[in-house]
């Protein structure tokens, strides 16, 4: 369910027309090789993006430099402050919108668009399906045919991009801040990402909004975005009809838990709990044999159901 229908539909006019602004936002730390990489296909783009905005958490000479390289119209915001993913987004965002942007396309440093055509073939599909948000599909960097993150639906798992059907659009699913074009209305709508959430679950929570919003969105499953693979963090349990997520870095697994302890007490999410609690306890406490594992677990997923958002 995506929620349409809750909502009074988007204006639409302006926002699917062929001169709508399109602003690229990219936010960057401390890997300006693959920003570079990332770069090169965003700016190469048969529909060009109209401005290029890249927030550098590591405010470094050589990105802002890269970036003024471009041969586009673009603003590098260097940041003395780590703003986090999260933070870094909501800045690219809202200084869009005050360059007019009527749609921003979000794009992480480590991944990049499948090929020059992405920007055009998500247009197109915003414009037919009279959408407010577009995602292309994530594929893995190194296997394109591979999803980077495993997918469900209902209780299967996909985890190859050919398993996703033969329609050319999936409504109500979408991987945010990975080539996501979201129009300005939707932005106005659902805010954007919440800084206090710096790196892990910023994309769960934009996604839950565009959900209670009740804005039409989606996949498009003609075209993708690359990226690392990250299906590693995603542990099976049950002979593989379940997963459940435990990062091996313990900052990451920090944030990932906190994180979605703070989101798990959310409208919308609530009704995940039951789920929530039987998947963490059988894959600690029956799979890894680790109550200490699980006790970490409650004890940052509590930090985060309580917003104490101090950082590791």
């Amino acid at each position: 369910m995506n929620g349409q229908g809750m909502n009074p539909p988007i204006s639409g006019a302006t926002t699917w027309s062929p001169s709508a602004r399109i602003v690229a936002v990219v936010v960057t730390h401390k890997r300006r090789e693959l920003l570079a990489e990332s770069l090169k296909v965003l700016c190469a783009q048969t529909r060009p993006i109209d401005h290029l905005i890249v927030v550098d958490n590591a405010n470094e000479a050589d990105v802002g430099e890269l970036v003024r390289e471009q041969d586009i119209e673009s603003t590098y915001l260097g940041s003395e402050h780590n703003l986090g993913g999260a933070g870094g987004f909501a800045l690219g965002i809202l200084h869009a919108l005050t360059q007019g942007a009527d749609w921003i396309w979000l794009a992480d440093d480590d991944g990049r668009p499948e090929g020059p055509d992405v920007l055009e073939k998500l247009m197109d599909c915003a414009r037919r399906h009279r959408l407010a948000e577009v995602s292309p599909v994530v594929c893995d960097i190194d296997e394109p045919d591979r999803l980077a993150f495993p997918l469900r639906r209902g209780l299967v798992w996909r985890r190859h991009r050919s398993e996703l059907g033969d329609d050319d659009f999936l409504p109500g699913i979408a991987s945010l801040f990975n080539g996501a074009l979201l129009s300005a209305e939707a932005i106005d709508r659902i805010g954007v990402p919440d800084l206090r959430l710096f790196v892990r679950g910023d994309e769960v929570e934009i996604h839950r909004r565009l959900v209670r919003s009740g804005i039409p969105f989606g996949t498009c499953l003609q075209t993708a975005y690359l990226h690392p693979n990250g299906s590693a963090e995603f542990k099976p349990i049950l002979g593989g009809r379940m997963h459940t997520q435990y990062p091996d870095d313990p900052v990451k697994r920090y944030f990932t838990y906190r994180n979605r302890g703070y989101l798990m007490s959310q409208p919308g999410m609530r009704k995940l709990l039951p789920q929530e609690w039987a998947r963490f306890s059988w894959f600690f406490l029956v799979q890894q044999k680790d109550p200490a594992g699980l006790a970490e677990w409650l004890r940052l997923r509590r930090l985060g159901r309580r917003e104490q958002f101090d950082k590791p």
